[in-house]
């Protein structure tokens, strides 16, 4: 039975918590065999009941693993988990004064990981894993992969920055996470074999690889989306955020395995038309994976052959291994090309039916958050997309221009940028906006721990640095429902609004509170506010 306030998703996740205590020894051997032990301790516990990061969550016998964090170690406190219970502590160095039996590992990050992937009996390895990276299109071609795989006779499940899927259950992601943390995926895994799913999509962030988030888990597939600037706050060059991501092609290597009633290839998809493709290539070689190039490269597998769209669908036709195809696809946006044929070239690699692909491609209506138009009968267009970054942000305006222009109208950007994140790419979305709109505001995202109006005048120096004239056509408005509502009254018959940033979440994160957000409530209620649509 749910508790109050506990979701469907979060009760097949509780019930997938193994019920008996687990033999310490057996993880142990586990670390060994993975060259994470480095002192077993001489008083380890005989048994364990479960893996936890939380200090607050050890009670009964848990082992508590101390992760170094951003802002707090977790060896900070590793004593409070002895008071509080813990069975064990895994560490990175001995604490002293700490009464409790300490285990040093080599990487506190992978040894969570690997014991939440332990204790929950390596749900992974029971189901088939498609993994998807990249910097932009995650979202979007994670969706359509589900669609596929399930029309293809496969249940799959989802987790994913919209959404997670559990046996049928669906429910949105209110976190700011794409990949959660190793003993919550893990977990949910776990719900997903118990509920029946054969099979999942797990959008896989350059975070949740360098953070070690996914180790210890099975793929089977993997596919790479695209590479252009983000999250250098965490990963410092563009160098080594490629190398995170490549990491999740480094892991499909290992013999195909059976499971959720067929065998699982190994399967590498890549964006030929990408400049980082090569990386992932030679890393799926290394693994042994079958690739599978699309895009318009001449040594793509899947290329599309013609091309058609308009504001409301795009209709494609591709080649492909088993022959030619078409697709008409309820989603706009000529980006979308790219992430059809990702799905496509994965289904090819996976052996599933075609003809049961494109209709499950073609039955996906839209992705929340990407692209979703709000119309209360307004003259001016209103567009939500989560755009981001400089290039999916460029991308996106790039595609409102001409439909604009053919209205007689041009672009309204509003959009910020998240605190304690890539600072770089401020202006550079600035800039992005300016060069291609009438109007650009700045306006919070997730400030988190900094200034947002700090935040705000980076964003529109770039603007500034484009042309534009600070206080006239590029205003920083850090009240997010504020700069709306003077998008709107700005704009004229034909313009484009676009709210950029914030998509599908449910909140605007601040040092010490979450403002309940809903993007396209917030336009809607500000249109309705203007007369729209009873009247105008």
């Amino acid at each position: 039975m749910s508790h109050a306030g506990e979701s469907a998703i979060d009760t097949l996740v509780a019930a997938a918590e193994p019920a008996a205590p687990k033999a310490m020894a057996d993880l142990l051997s586990r670390f060994a065999r993975a060259g994470l032990l480095l002192d077993a301790g001489g008083d380890a516990p005989g048994m364990i009941t479960g893996v936890t990061e939380d200090s607050r969550q050890v009670g009964g016998g848990r082992l508590f693993v101390a992760v170094p964090g951003f802002h707090v170690d977790g060896h900070a406190f590793v004593t409070a988990a002895g008071v509080g219970g813990a069975a064990a502590v895994l560490v990175e160095h001995h604490v002293s004064g700490a009464d409790v039996p300490q285990i040093v590992v080599r990487d506190a990050r992978a040894a969570l990981a690997e014991a939440a992937a332990w204790w929950y009996g390596d749900p992974s390895r029971e189901l088939g894993v498609i993994g998807i990276t990249g910097t932009d299109g995650k979202t979007t071609t994670s969706f359509l992969a589900a669609a596929a795989l399930e029309a293809a006779g496969l249940r799959t499940g989802l987790i994913g920055t919209v959404e997670t899927r559990v046996g049928g259950v669906r429910e949105r992601h209110a976190a700011h996470v794409t990949t959660p943390g190793a003993p919550e995926l893990q977990a949910t895994l776990r719900a997903m074999v118990n509920a029946g799913d054969q099979a999942t999509v797990l959008e896989t962030t350059s975070h949740a690889l360098e953070l070690r988030r996914v180790a210890g888990i099975s793929y089977d597939a993997a596919v790479f989306t695209n590479l252009t600037h983000e999250h250098l706050e965490l990963h410092g060059t563009f160098e080594r955020y490629r190398e995170a991501k490549v990491r999740l092609f480094e892991m499909l290597a290992g013999e195909p395995k059976t499971a959720g009633g067929r065998v699982w290839p190994k399967v590498a998809v890549v964006n030929l038309d990408d400049g980082s493709a090569p990386w992932f290539v030679r890393a799926a070689v290394a693994a042994g994976a079958r690739i599978l190039g699309y895009g318009a490269a001449p040594d793509a597998v899947v290329r599309p052959t013609a091309v058609q769209e308009d504001a409301q669908r795009l209709r494609m036709a591709y080649d492909a291994p088993s022959g030619p195809g078409e697709l008409s696809l309820r989603l706009a946006g000529r980006f979308n090309v790219h992430n059809a044929l990702a799905v496509v070239a994965l289904c090819e690699g996976l052996g599933l039916d075609p003809a049961a692909v494109r209709a499950g491609l073609e039955a996906v209506t839209g992705v929340p958050g990407r692209m979703e138009r709000i119309d209360a009968g307004q003259p001016f267009g209103v567009i939500v997309d989560y755009a981001h970054s400089p290039a999916s942000l460029e991308t996106v305006l790039d595609l409102l221009a001409p439909v604009a222009a053919a209205a007689g109208g041009s672009l309204i950007a509003v959009f910020g940028s998240a605190g304690e994140r890539d600072r770089a790419k401020r202006a550079a979305m600035g800039r992005v906006a300016g060069e291609r709109c009438r109007l650009v505001i700045a306006a919070d995202e997730d400030p988190r721990g900094e200034d947002g109006t700090a935040i705000v005048e980076e964003i529109v120096v770039g603007a500034v640095a484009a042309g534009k004239t600070g206080g006239t056509d590029v205003l920083g408005i850090p009240d997010r429902r504020s700069a709306i509502a003077e998008a709107f009254a700005k704009a004229e018959p034909g313009d484009i609004v676009l709210l950029a940033g914030k998509g599908h979440e449910t909140t605007i994160l601040y040092a010490d509170h979450a403002l309940p957000w809903d993007e396209a409530a917030v336009a809607r209620e500000t249109l309705a506010a203007m007369g729209w649509p009873t009247g105008g």
